[in-house]
């Protein structure tokens, strides 16, 4: 039995290999060249992650660029989710919205205007005020995270038309 237990593993070992399993990595965005304006935070961080992919070229102006991202809008929100029986607020939902297009200067639209919406809820209490104040700016920033990873995703599966006489 103890010299079957090697031959198993070996065995399932080969059969997770031929299944096709693959982390799943940064895929390259179809524009050769992009433009973001880097007036807000989240899109300086959304440059940082362009930049490292390497695969397109972030312009200096809009005019320079195959593809230009607008912000339509960002907020963040906070919501009271629960009380407690004698009123007191013992949970809060925090929602960030960010609101974009992309398109190009000759009114072509590779997509179009859209809204990503994340959520997380977070419990509060009274006695941890500085503690809870703290894990919601934690929240938000991985938030911003999760924001710029989709954000990612939808610009990488954007689609663009050849242009006329080209094959």
């Amino acid at each position: 039995m103890r010299k079957l237990i090697p031959v198993l593993a070996v065995t399932l070992a080969l059969l997770l290999t031929a299944c096709g399993f693959q982390l799943r990595g940064a895929r390259p965005l179809p524009f050769s060249s992009l433009y973001i304006a880097e007036t807000w935070e989240l899109g300086a961080i959304l440059r940082r992650h362009i930049r490292a992919l390497d695969s397109t070229q972030l312009a200096a102006t809009p005019q320079e660029a195959q593809a230009v991202f607008t912000l339509l809008g960002e907020a963040r929100e906070k919501e009271i989710l629960s009380l407690s029986a004698t009123g007191q607020v013992r949970e809060y939902q925090l929602r960030y919205r960010l609101a974009f297009r992309v398109h190009d200067l000759k009114g072509r639209e590779f997509i179009p205007s859209t809204e990503i919406v994340l959520v997380r809820n977070i419990s509060f209490s009274d006695e941890y005020v500085l503690a809870k104040e703290q894990e919601e700016g934690l929240l938000y920033r991985d938030m911003q995270s999760d924001m710029v990873q989709q954000l990612l995703r939808r610009l990488a599966a954007a689609k663009i038309e050849p242009k006329a006489g080209v094959e």
